[in-house]
């Protein structure tokens, strides 16, 4: 298929040949609120795009419209264009599962599920079909591998996951995302729970991933934004201040609220 080709009714947005994340006057709602305010953006594929701002910026709020988690939230209400590829993600064609099949997301806390170690990763395959023993050992082994798990828990599958230390859980959630073989990863602060070396292996694993995926990530630490990202959008009041290349937002930002907040000014 063209990655100029629509999908039609109930395909998955993984058949279009780009993984572009394109947003066109984005405005969000909760009730009254007006949380998100006529944001643009375009996210380039196989980069990592961060998000930075302050706390209740609309950074987390706007990364859950691309694979629809907001839809779950009573009262809310979007608008705007958003496609991945050239798949609108609110058309009435769009399979909203296969959807979140194509775009991962790892939340702020780990969140295993109360299981073994081998039955959180092979959730998603069994879920969409995959039953054989010996396609769901190489899903396994490959997601663990990719996350940088594999050697730390290969003696200890049939084990609880609950077992394992903050940062391997987190790993664990990548790897458990990593196996429905997605085609965008979305990360909502995923180290602030973590100590600083469990941390500094999930950025050497973004800086990995990112050949394989498009990698959206809220932080709220800028340093590790200038570390791991490519672009880097800032997000003040619900709305995209500014967006450029991380080592333009930081070294020369062109607005003077970007330069208040990455000097430490406000935030």
């Amino acid at each position: 298929m063209d990655s100029k080709t629509r999908t039609s009714g109930g395909d998955s947005v993984a058949q279009n040949s780009q993984y572009n994340i394109t947003v066109r006057n984005c405005n969000l709602f909760y009730s009254e609120f007006h949380a998100l305010k006529d944001v643009s953006i375009d996210i380039q594929e196989r980069e990592v795009t961060a998000f930075i701002g302050p706390s209740g910026c609309g950074k987390s709020t706007f990364i859950k419209i691309f694979n629809r988690m907001n839809d779950l939230v009573e009262g809310c209400k979007i608008t705007g264009e958003i496609k991945i590829g050239e798949q609108d993600i609110f058309a009435k064609s769009t399979d909203v599962t296969l959807l979140r099949k194509d775009v991962g997301m790892v939340f702020q806390k780990p969140n295993p599920f109360p299981m073994s170690i081998y039955d959180n990763i092979a959730f998603a395959p069994r879920t969409f079909g995959i039953k054989k023993k010996h396609v769901l050992d190489e899903t396994i082994e490959r997601s663990l591998k990719q996350a940088g798990l594999w050697e730390e828990v290969k003696d200890r599958l049939r084990k609880n996951a609950m077992g394992l230390s903050g940062g391997q859980q987190q790993r664990l959630c990548i790897a458990r995302s990593l196996a429905a073989e997605p085609k965008i990863l979305l990360m909502d602060e995923p180290t602030s729970a973590l100590d600083p070396i469990s941390t500094g292996k999930i950025e050497e694993l973004v800086a990995e991933l990112k050949s394989h995926y498009t990698i959206v990530i809220v932080t709220h630490n800028m340093q590790q934004a200038t570390r791991i990202s490519d672009k880097t959008a800032f997000f003040l009041l619900g709305e995209i201040v500014e967006f450029g290349t991380t080592e333009q937002i930081f070294a020369r930002p062109q607005d003077k609220r970007t330069e208040n907040y990455i000097t430490g000014r406000f935030g």
